[in-house]
Formats: structure tokens, sequence, C-alpha cells
């Protein structure tokens, strides 16, 4: 059965946490069920051996997860229209609309990226079954250039150059308040508590550094560039919210009742611009995606 595999070590907020609870917790795309079913496959490895769902978790503990395909995961190709800002036989770059999740998962098994993406090249060479041609990610409700590797070769060097920070991106928000201009230097671990979040954390968090410049701003909002000089999970959101300034419209880490007041129905964040050396040849490439509608109309308003 096609598979991908994924290596962690346990952290202190994963200590006494039974096995099947932390890997639901950790991996929020997946169910408890389904991780049941892989720990009952032998899937699931601590320290290099399998244990029972009920097993608890200790600091340090080396966690290897086989993910399955089952028949929900199952990939296929979908003529959802793509969006096409860049396209050669290396790779692809889509302006990537909100509401769209970028690969399959339980709760989204249908009507993903991956699955646009299946269809428009009709075969991927890539070693990720469960994720082919992905190297990066953008959240469900985040528009913008998303980029996509249509061979192995091409997969292994944009993942390097995304470890080595090689890419530049470049994002457009809306934020409430007015934020301090310059880089924000703050790291980020998962939430000890809400685990589909991240948070601030000096201690044991990862380093994450996002620079901001203030384009335009009314009494309330502000429209703003954010240049992502690492690449952490939910970074934008996370730093803008610890600047006590959190994205116009997102549900996780902003303003409930300024959400409410204006009407958003998503977090008003768009990856507007990213540039890289092409994998293959090295020559600098530049792809920027057009503001949507929605984020548009608040800006055209200030």
């Amino acid at each position: 059965m096609d598979s991908s595999i994924d290596v962690f070590l346990a952290t202190p907020e994963d200590c006494n946490l039974r096995l099947d609870k932390l890997l639901a917790l950790r991996f929020p795309e997946h169910s408890r069920t389904y991780f049941q079913f892989l720990i009952e496959r032998g899937c699931v490895l601590v320290n290099g051996l399998p244990l029972k769902k009920r097993e608890k978790i200790q600091l340090g503990d080396e966690i290897e997860v086989c993910f399955l395909l089952t028949e929900e995961t199952t990939l296929e190709p979908e003529p959802i229209p793509l969006d096409i800002l860049y396209e050669d036989e290396h790779l692809i770059a889509v302006n990537k609309p909100a509401n769209m999740v970028v690969h399959p998962a339980p709760g989204h098994p249908r009507g993903t990226f991956v699955n646009a993406l299946l269809y428009h090249c009709k075969t991927l060479d890539s070693q990720d079954p469960l994720r082919p041609g992905i190297v990066h990610r953008l959240d469900k409700d985040t528009s913008g250039v998303l980029i996509a590797a249509k061979t192995a070769c091409a997969h292994s060097k944009l993942v390097s150059l995304f470890s080595e920070r090689k890419i530049q991106k470049t994002y457009i928000a809306l934020c409430i308040g007015t934020p301090k201009e310059g880089m924000i230097d703050a790291p980020i671990a998962r939430h000890p508590i809400h685990r589909q979040q991240m948070t601030i954390c000096p201690l044991r968090g990862k380093e994450a550094k996002t620079i901001v410049r203030i384009l335009s701003k009314n009494a309330t909002l502000s429209h703003v560039e954010l240049q992502l000089i690492t690449g952490r999970t939910h970074q934008i959101r996370v730093h803008m919210k610890h600047s006590g300034t959190p994205i116009l419209g997102d549900p996780l880490y902003g303003s409930k009742s300024v959400n409410k007041k204006f009407h958003t129905e998503r977090q008003m964040l768009h990856a507007a611009c990213v540039r890289f050396p092409h994998p293959v040849h090295g020559t600098e490439i530049e792809v920027t995606a057009p503001l949507p509608a929605d984020l548009m109309s608040f800006i055209q308003s200030f």
C-alpha cells in the first residue's frame, strides 16, 4: 500500500499523552481513528518498536509514523480549473484560491489542489504518494502563489531550496490595528493546550522571523506587506497576533468581534510573490499572484 513517513521527537508537551491522542493532536488533518488503524497495523514505531494505542509517550521518544492511503484518502485526478501563473516541464506555480485544501486528508478527500494537479499533469513523478508534487503549503483559507514539482528531481531540489531559505516569500495582509514595522523575531512552537494552534515559545520554539512593512492604513485596519525569513506553521498569523495586530478574519488567532463586524469569511492573507532560483537550470524566477477580490475591496476602501 502507498505510504509516506514522518519522524519526530516527543516534546515536553507530548509527555504522558496516549500514543493515538498525541498523533491526532500533532497531525490534526487526520482523525484519532485513523491513527488507531495505523497503530494496529504496526505502522507507528516508538524508539523502533510498535506500541499499543494506550501507551504513554515520554520526553525524547522517537516516533515514526508511516502514513497509509486509506479508501478516504485515495488520490483521484479531478478536472478542477487551475489559475496557472508559471509552468514548465519541471514545476508549476498556481494562484490558489481561498477555501482550497492543498492535499487530501480525512474530511477533505476530494476537491484539493493535488486532485487538480493530478488531472492537469496526468502523471507526477513523486516519492510521496500522499502529497505528490507538494513542496510547501498554504492554509486552506490563504490565497496566492503555490508551487508544485512535476518531477522527483525538481521536488528534491525545491525542498532543499526551501530548507536553505533560498526561496523568498512575500505576503499581503490586512491586520487589525497598526503593527510596528521591522523584524518580528519570536520563536514558534505548538501550543501546549490548544494542539491545533501554534504559539510564541522563547525556550522551546523554533526560530521564526517575519519582516513587516505598512503599505496603508485607516483608523481600524492596516494593509501590510510581510516577508518570511523562516517558514514555520502559521508563522504570519502567530506573529501578527503576538504583535497585538492579528490578521483580519483569522478564526484561530484573530478577534471574533472584529471579524464579525467586518463580515470576513476567511483570514485576509495572500501569498503575493515568490522568488527563487529554478531548481534545474538556476534561472531566477519571480511569480506573482494578483490580489483576490475580497482583499482588494478592503484595500480600495481605505
